[in-house]
């Protein structure tokens, strides 16, 4: 499994840099703070389920499309740091 993309790349890169959108510039139109924005873009944030609706609402997409970014990411991470844990199979 390669490593799935973080939201905030996705957001730089098919959103904000074809837009030609500053993060300073698409943080005032979300209503949020410039510095949560860049946090995202940078991936030192997660994409909340209230980032999500906010940043369907920006850019015509679904909060669901932002959260399966934003999971798949997380998933991966936790998935390539636990791969020695051993559980009991059940079924």
């Amino acid at each position: 499994m390669n490593k799935p993309p973080h939201p905030g790349e996705v957001l730089s890169k098919k959103y904000l840099n074809p837009m030609e959108l500053t993060i300073t510039r698409a943080s005032e139109a979300m209503g949020i703070a410039r510095k949560n924005l860049s946090g995202i873009i940078n991936g030192h944030a997660g994409v909340s389920p209230l980032m999500a609706i906010r940043l369907a609402k920006a850019f015509g997409t679904s909060p669901e499309f932002w959260l399966e970014l934003q999971n798949k990411y997380d998933l991966w991470n936790v998935y390539k740091s636990n791969k020695d844990i051993q559980v009991e199979k059940l079924v």
